[in-house]
């Protein structure tokens, strides 16, 4: 097994930034995060890993590990392996465009979904607002398999719309992938741009990202490590490369699943976060967005608007130290993202733990030991939060 381990101090993707703050690491720091990761390769977690980690204003550790495969003679993984970072989207892609978009004046979270969406108010959905899709207070299911019943996007659009809520709307917190489906609709209905169009133009570009897009080119398919099969999709129908089945029916590009990325570019997005929404200078987001939308709800505790947040108790994924000021997301292929502000840090954690088959759970442990480990390579003592 071959692990590339580079301190990047500037490359293509990261050479306009100012890393003269970075912590004062070497390799050798993070040996024991590495053998967690190699280990948990070998115990068949995941084939395939990439880990950035950052500190302040740049990436102070970057890694590949495993293969794409657990066959001998697979790809090995590099620094440029994609990855389909499934529900990363909804907070990379989504919540980013509509933090973009709030900042234009274009909606107020307060502003019920049927005022974007007029056929949305059937069956007690009229009061819905945003704030509550983007919190997952909506009510509506987690999920539909809208491919047995939905030929196109604007029929499973359609479903959504003509669907029940499982709560009264506002009362219960249930983590639905249709509220950002939604959302994701929302981006293009207010920009007059679809997802993928807006993020690219309003977000990837201006950040000098060339690794994280939707619906990946030919040219960079062997650089994807592979996902799951799916036996179940109507096979008459031809099936983009995402591994979620439904952003596959909306065409590979849907605001809770779709999108695909390289550990670097999430890492460049990580560093603008920490800066308060600015990189050497230039500023892509305004600090009190920022602010406003990773804060911690005051009712729900749980949740800001778009993003996870560090839980109490210890059973977070986010381990054992990362602080309560930390939010991020996971991703169902077996990826994850969080962002302490409190130690200024960042971590990426993608894998493809779907492969071959999605009855693996073994990352749950992982991405708790995992990130327990990165905070005790970096500190003496740590102190476990609440």
């Amino acid at each position: 097994m071959v692990a590339f381990r580079v301190m990047i101090c500037c490359t293509a993707m990261l050479c306009f930034l100012n890393l003269t703050s970075l912590a004062k690491t070497t390799p050798e720091t993070f040996k024991p995060v590495d053998t967690l990761i190699e280990n948990a390769i070998l115990d068949h977690a995941f084939a395939s890993a990439s880990l950035a980690i950052v500190k302040d204003s740049g990436v102070i550790y970057h890694n590949a590990y495993g293969k794409f495969t657990y066959d001998e003679n697979a790809t090995k993984t590099s620094l440029n392996t994609l990855y389909d970072v499934a529900s990363l989207t909804k907070a990379l892609a989504t919540t980013l465009s509509l933090m973009k978009l709030y900042e234009k004046g274009l909606f107020k979270l307060s502003d019920p979904v049927s005022k974007y969406f007029p056929s949305f108010s059937k069956h007690e959905k009229s009061g819905i607002t945003i704030r509550q899709l983007m919190l997952h207070q909506s009510g509506l299911v987690p999920f539909r398999a809208y491919r047995t019943f939905c030929q196109t996007k604007t029929d499973l659009l359609q479903a959504i719309f003509a669907d029940t809520c499982m709560t009264i709307p506002g009362t219960k917190t249930i983590y639905s992938d249709l509220n950002f489906i939604l959302l994701g609709e929302l981006v293009d209905t207010l920009s007059g741009k679809p997802l993928d169009v807006f993020f690219s133009d309003e977000i990837a570009k201006p950040l000098n990202l060339k690794t994280i897009f939707f619906n990946p080119a030919d040219s960079v398919l062997k650089r994807i490590a592979p996902t799951e099969h799916d036996e179940t999709w109507p096979f008459k129908r031809k099936r983009p490369l995402v591994h979620d089945p439904n952003a596959a029916l909306m065409g590979g590009v849907a605001g809770h699943a779709g999108l695909f990325s390289t550990s670097r570019d999430i890492a460049t997005l990580i560093i603008m976060l920490l800066n308060d929404g600015a990189i050497d200078d230039k500023l892509f987001l305004k600090p009190e967005t920022i602010a406003l939308f990773t804060a911690r709800d005051p009712k729900l505790k749980k949740r800001a608007l778009g993003w996870d947040l560090k839980s109490y108790g210890g059973k977070s994924s986010a381990g054992k130290y990362l602080s309560l000021k930390s939010f991020g997301h996971l991703g169902f292929t077996g990826t994850s993202i969080w962002i302490d502000t409190q130690r200024r840090l960042g971590i990426v954690f993608l894998t493809n733990r779907v492969y071959p088959s999605s009855t693996n759970k073994k990352i749950r442990r992982i991405r708790r030991e995992l990130h327990s480990a990165i905070i005790e390579c970096l500190e003496t003592n740590p102190k476990p939060t609440p």
